[in-house]
């Protein structure tokens, strides 16, 4: 289920970096730039005409070959879960990100250069309310054919873990976890990424990590190196001279943790469920993790977490009190039975209106409405969540009585179930955006036996009586 925990963030100010990509090997610079509430991560290219934009969205992942590439309309973004990975680390929520190429620049392969430029560019809290998911259940994804598994289960925050196991004498079994999400910058923002050997030749051969030098991989030695391979990496490193440390790692690279790797798998796995759009509230525990594996498991949460919302009933306690009955309701809307179609408020915030209305056979419009087998019209259920709307929309003034909501649209209506009587209808209504010069525009779902019956996004304009 989702729940407000917090209030959402962006940067101040704007702020650039400038590398190459790891994969392109071409020159690119990435200018973070604040971005409005309900934005989240957006990847702007400046290079191309128009500046298309895509996403952070897990719909748009097209490859996880050597990193989480996303695509929308033919517009690539290759290689983004470590700049990702930086924004959730340091709990920003909304975020526009400018690359004048297709790939963000690798730094040192890590995500410690992003994290100190964001927080160099100062963080800023919004008004909107920030949604965090919790689990409630154990979910699971397992890839048969890696043996890879990651799972999600109930916690009191977000917390990450990582096993790792490369079946190799130079890298063996590792574990990595992230108890706290405040501790990702300290422990985890400077875990560099890192090859094999033998998958690094085969990268050359393939003429990729173009970008790549001993300062941003570290490159695991795990097998016997011949003079002809040393020549190639000499050359792919631009080095006169390189050597193999007693520790398996090429040249002269220190680790900054015995299990960086397992760390960076972590920071990969952080980074990539970024792309669920949705902060969790839970253990993701990861078994051999990837971005393949990561990928579908943000997809299956992305699935569940949007049927989640769409299906999160509103808990409505018959025996306490509403926060308005219908003569409180008459006082506020101009509607009158038999047109009032809301019974009871049950709460209202400056985003979020709960309603009900109870379904009774002496409704008027049954009188007509398939006689013999009487259903609620549709339109009048799309009313009634209006005018529950409307309770929402006239909180933003002082004297609501002096004032009327006129729906200007209504669009995205969908009807799923069958209202008749004896049925108890819930209304929930939320902002979609603040209200600005009298215009509200709100995501409305109307619920009926536990269930979701109708949805629709209205948008309705303030406008005073007299």
């Amino acid at each position: 289920m989702a729940e407000i925990v917090s209030k959402q963030t962006t940067i101040k100010e704007k702020v650039s970096l400038k590398g190459v990509g790891l994969h392109t090997g071409q020159s690119v610079t990435i200018t973070f730039k604040p971005a409005p509430e309900d934005t989240g991560y957006v990847f702007k290219r400046i290079d191309l005409d128009g500046g298309p934009e895509v996403e952070a969205d897990v719909a748009y992942v097209v490859n996880t070959q050597r990193g989480t590439n996303l695509e929308k309309n033919g517009v690539s973004i290759q290689t983004s879960e470590h700049v990702l990975a930086a924004c959730v680390g340091l709990e920003i929520d909304n975020l526009i990100m400018e690359l004048d190429a297709s790939e963000p620049p690798i730094m040192d392969g890590s995500s410690k250069f992003f994290i100190e430029a964001l927080e160099k560019a100062g963080i800023e809290e919004l008004d909107a309310d920030r949604e965090e998911f919790e689990v409630d259940e154990v979910i699971c994804y397992h890839d048969d054919e890696s043996g890879s598994e990651i799972i999600v289960m109930p916690a009191d925050e977000y917390q990450v873990t990582t096993m790792v196991d490369f079946g190799t004498k130079v890298l063996g079994t590792q574990n990595a976890s992230l108890n706290h999400l405040s501790d990702f910058k300290a422990e985890i923002a400077n875990a560099r990424t890192f090859s094999f050997l033998h998958e690094l030749e085969a990268l050359l051969d393939h003429g990729l990590i173009k970008g790549g030098d001993l300062n941003n991989a570290i490159v695991y030695v795990d097998k016997e190196i011949g003079e002809e391979t040393m020549k190639k990496l000499r050359v792919a490193f631009n080095r006169k001279e390189m050597s193999v440390k007693p520790n398996g790692i090429l040249d002269n690279l220190n680790l900054h943790y015995p299990n960086e790797a397992a760390r960076h798998k972590l920071l990969d796995v952080v980074g990539d469920l970024a792309l669920i759009g949705t902060r969790i509230k839970g253990k993701v525990i990861a078994n051999k993790p990837g971005h393949y594996v990561n990928t579908q498991f943000a997809k299956k949460m992305a699935k569940i977490i949007k049927a989640a919302k769409r299906n999160n009933v509103p808990k409505i306690n018959p025996d306490i009190k509403p926060l308005m009955d219908v003569n409180d309701i008459m006082n506020t809307l101009p509607h009158r039975p038999p047109f009032l179609l809301v019974d009871k408020i049950y709460s209202c915030t400056d985003s979020c209106v709960i309603g009900m209305k109870n379904v009774t056979m002496n409704e008027p419009f049954f009188v007509g409405h398939f006689p013999g087998k009487p259903v609620m019209p549709g339109v009048l259920q799309v009313e009634a969540m209006a005018q529950t709307g409307g309770i929402l929309a006239l909180r933003s003034v002082p004297d609501p009585e002096n004032y009327l909501t006129y729906f200007m649209k209504i669009d995205n209506v969908r009807f799923k179930q069958q209202v008749v009587p004896g049925d108890t209808l819930i209304f929930k209504l939320e902002l979609l955006a603040p209200i600005r010069r009298g215009i509200c525009q709100m995501q409305g779902y109307a619920y009926v036996n536990g269930k979701l019956a109708t949805e629709a996004v209205l948008m309705a304009q303030i406008v005073k009586s007299k």
